[in-house]
């Protein structure tokens, strides 16, 4: 077997620990959890959402995913709570599946770091634009470029309180924009026209995607708003990345994923009934599908009320949370990268760490494909944001996939081994198995037929082809690649060394961070 069982040298507890600074805390991973990962997405994607799909569409495509992506973040909590290793799921695979995914789906992670980072920091840059035209992009992606070496090559807490602060920003905008709604909705704007819910009736609930008609256009619209739905999540699983620098991470990990599910409906689900009813799925701004500031739907919304200061509050806000989901995502990647590198699954140069306890090599050579970004300058923004955004929306479903196929192996090695999850692991997580059974195959369901529109008659699209399916051979490739080199094999129920894991986590038990007083306390009393 090459599936190495945790020695003595690995107490990190685990061989990272001796070298990277645990400087994230329990409010960190709080902050890390809830909103890390709210960017363009969500603030930007979620208009093509409401196009394709109309408000009732996008409101219950956020929903059903938000939902399947809870089951996501339980499994991964669960494994990570027991093993918090840098590079999560990476390094899961290895103990619990089979050498040969942890590779795939470490460089699978990369790859879609790669890919993600020069979306957010396009995107961010096209929101600049909102301002000023007389700047070319090719200097604002410098400029935040740079800012994200600086953010990730010093000290991991520089990371987690600005994480920590960019997340209140992003909190506070999205508690804003939904009390904004509110008012307009009910008439408060300065025209003091009552909406409602008149856009769920005209132009309608649902829309006749590619002009297709009867109720399959409505349900294929509907269906087309996963996508969406699935680059503005992907990320939410996070938390464990970085859980070998996070401070008692087997009670810091559990209690943020356990928060998930009403984050995930609070911040996503509400921000997108409350943004349909008071934009129309028919708005011109929408339908010119362009990438910039003035295409989000919170913007629309803003102007469409005559409010004309809140269009540069929102931007500004949206400005830090596209740069904050870069910042997060170059996080992940690195530390992925970092422990394909200590699973001897990438080039042991890859672990060198500088005299903060940041993996630096890592981290530049993540950067380093920010230069993808150029690409901006001389081609469409739009066209290159809409491909970046498919291609990292198909990568986190392969992920997700991943992880929940991998927790499977977990809880039924538990099972094989009588191990009883709820009074050994440091934190079993609820719902198990059936939320990893359900994400596994919805999210196999989605990712298969995500491309499904370049399929009609008539609507051939190359890039939406590679977009939607380009990662499914990618992790084959890698997968079966790896295997048929190494020979490995898929780690037997009764050898995964689960046991060996709970040893360690009783030999090292951690101490409760202090309960947070004050005006800490406030902000955490919805937690």
């Amino acid at each position: 077997m090459d599936v190495d069982v945790p020695d003595d040298e690995d107490i990190v507890e685990f061989e990272e620990k001796k070298d990277l600074k645990r400087g994230l805390k329990q409010r960190h991973i709080q902050m890390i959890a809830l909103a890390g990962t709210i960017g363009t997405g969500l603030f930007l994607g979620s208009g093509s959402a409401i196009v394709n799909g109309g408000p009732a569409g996008a409101f219950m495509g956020y929903l059903f995913v938000g939902i399947l992506v809870a089951g996501v973040v339980l499994s991964i909590a669960e494994m990570s709570a027991l093993v918090p290793l840098s590079g999560g799921i990476v390094r899961h695979a290895h103990y619990f599946f089979d050498p040969a995914l942890s590779f795939a789906q470490g460089w699978n992670t990369v790859y879609s770091t790669l890919i993600s980072l020069p979306a957010e920091i396009t995107a961010a840059a096209v929101i600049i634009t909102f301002w000023t035209t007389a700047v070319n992009n090719a200097v604002w992606i410098t400029i935040l470029g740079a800012l994200l070496f600086i953010s990730n090559l010093f000290f991991v807490r520089v990371y987690g309180e600005l994480e920590f602060t960019f997340a209140m920003l992003k909190i506070m905008l999205i508690i804003g924009l939904i009390i904004m709604g509110l008012v307009i909705d009910l008439g408060g704007g300065p025209d003091h026209t009552r909406i409602g819910f008149y856009y769920w009736q005209n132009p309608g609930p649902f829309v006749q995607y590619l002009g297709i008609p009867g109720t399959l256009g409505q349900f294929l619209g509907f269906w087309a708003t996963f996508s969406n739905a699935a680059y503005a999540y992907s990320g939410v699983e996070s938390i464990s990345v970085a859980a070998a620098e996070t401070r008692n991470p087997r009670h810091a990990i559990p209690r943020a994923a356990k928060r998930i599910f009403f984050r995930v409906l609070l911040f996503y689900v509400l921000s997108i009934l409350i943004v349909s009813m008071i934009v129309p799925s028919n708005d011109p701004n929408l339908l010119s599908g362009g990438a910039g500031a003035a295409a989000s739907p919170f913007v629309i919304a803003a102007n469409r009320a005559g409010i004309k200061v809140l269009p540069h509050i929102i931007n500004a806000v949206v400005l830090t949370s596209a740069w904050s989901s870069g910042n997060s995502g170059m996080l992940g990647g690195s530390r992925a990268l970092y422990g394909l590198a200590i699973e001897g699954h990438a080039p042991g140069f890859f672990k060198q760490v500088n005299r903060f306890g940041v993996p630096w090599i890592a981290v530049c050579s993540i950067g380093i494909f920010l230069a993808l970004g150029y690409m901006t300058v001389s081609n469409n923004a739009a066209l290159v944001f809409s491909w970046f955004q498919d291609l990292v929306g198909s990568a986190a479903l392969v992920l997700w996939i991943v992880i929940c196929t991998v927790y499977l192996r977990f809880y039924y090695g538990c099972k094989a081994q009588g191990i009883d999850r709820h009074t050994e692991l440091p934190w079993a997580a609820p719902l198990q198995p059936y939320a990893a059974w359900v994400s596994v195959i919805m999210f196999s369901i989605i990712l298969l037929t995500g491309g499904f529109a370049v399929f009609i008659k008539g609507d051939w699209d190359a890039q939406g082809f590679v977009g939607a399916y380009f990662n499914i051979p990618l992790i084959f490739i890698l997968y079966f690649g790896y295997k048929f080199v190494r020979k490995t094999k898929m780690v037997p129920l009764m050898e995964m060394p689960i046991r060996d894991f709970i040893q360690i986590a009783k030999d090292n038990p951690e101490t409760p961070e202090r309960p947070m007083t004050g005006w800490r306390r406030l902000g955490f009393l919805w937690t």
